[in-house]
C-alpha cells in the first residue's frame, strides 16, 4: 500500500511481516514498525479514518485475513470486546514506534540490526528470514556497505549466516544480547497489552 492510498480493507496477518515506512519526498523511506500476527494494517481506520500516511511493504509473505473497512467500523462500533483489542494493539503499536525512535537515536548499528533481525524472527516463527542486504539497508536507514560491515560483526561472533537473499539466525540467545535493549522492551510492551502474542519459541 502505498501513502495517501485509501484504506479500503484492513488485513490482519496470521503469518509473514509487513512495514510501516515513513516516505520522504526524494523517495527515501525508513521503517517506523513492523506488523505480524500480533496486529493489523489500516490502524488508522480504528480511528475512522478512510486513507493512510504511511506506505505499507510485505517484508516477509504469509497469509492474512482480510475485513473491508466498513465491516471493521462496524465491528469497532457494535463489538466492545473487538473495539477493546483494538485499542490495546493501538497502544501497543504506538510504543513501538516511540520506541524505535529512541532506538534510532541512541544506539549503534549492530545493535539496532539485531534488534530488527530479532523482531522479524518473533514474527515470522523462522530462524531463515529471505531478506536482501539492500533491504536491511532501506529499513534501517544507512547505506548497503555500512549495514554489511555491522551484519558481518554478528556473523563473525557467531549469531548469524549471511546468504544471497537470506539471513539465518544461528544463536538467538547471543543475538539477543548483541541487541539493545529495545527489543526487550518493545516485547515486553506487545506482550503487556496483547498476551500469549508471543508462543515460547
Amino acid at each position: 500500500m502505498d501513502a495517501d492510498s485509501s484504506i479500503d480493507h484492513v488485513f490482519f496477518p496470521d503469518s509473514g511481516v509487513v512495514s510501516v515506512l515513513a516516505v520522504y519526498a526524494d523517495g527515501h523511506v525508513i521503517e517506523m514498525a513492523t506488523i505480524g500476527r500480533e496486529g493489523c494494517t489500516g490502524m488508522q481506520a480504528v480511528f475512522g479514518a478512510k486513507s493512510s500516511s504511511v506506505q505499507l511493504l510485505v517484508q516477509i509473505p504469509g497469509s492474512a485475513a482480510r475485513m473491508s473497512r466498513v465491516a471493521f467500523t462496524r465491528a469497532m462500533q457494535s463489538m466492545p470486546s473487538f473495539r477493546g483489542l483494538m485499542f490495546a494493539y493501538v497502544q501497543a503499536f504506538l510504543e513501538q514506534v516511540m520506541l524505535s525512535v529512541a532506538c534510532n537515536g541512541s544506539h549503534s548499528l549492530k545493535e539496532r540490526l539485531a534488534r530488527w533481525l530479532l523482531m522479524m524472527r518473533d514474527r515470522a516463527d523462522n530462524d531463515a528470514l529471505p531478506i536482501t542486504q539492500n533491504l536491511l539497508a532501506e529499513m534501517l536507514g544507512v547505506q548497503r556497505p555500512t549495514v554489511t560491515n555491522a551484519a558481518k560483526e554478528l556473523e563473525r561472533a557467531g549469531l548469524i549466516e549471511r546468504g544471497r537473499r537470506q539471513v539465518t539466525i544461528l544463536d538467538r540467545q547471543g543475538l539477543t544480547e548483541a541487541s539493545c535493549e529495545c527489543y526487550r522492551l518493545v516485547r515486553a510492551r506487545v506482550a503487556f497489552h496483547l498476551p500469549k502474542t508471543y508462543p515460547e519459541n
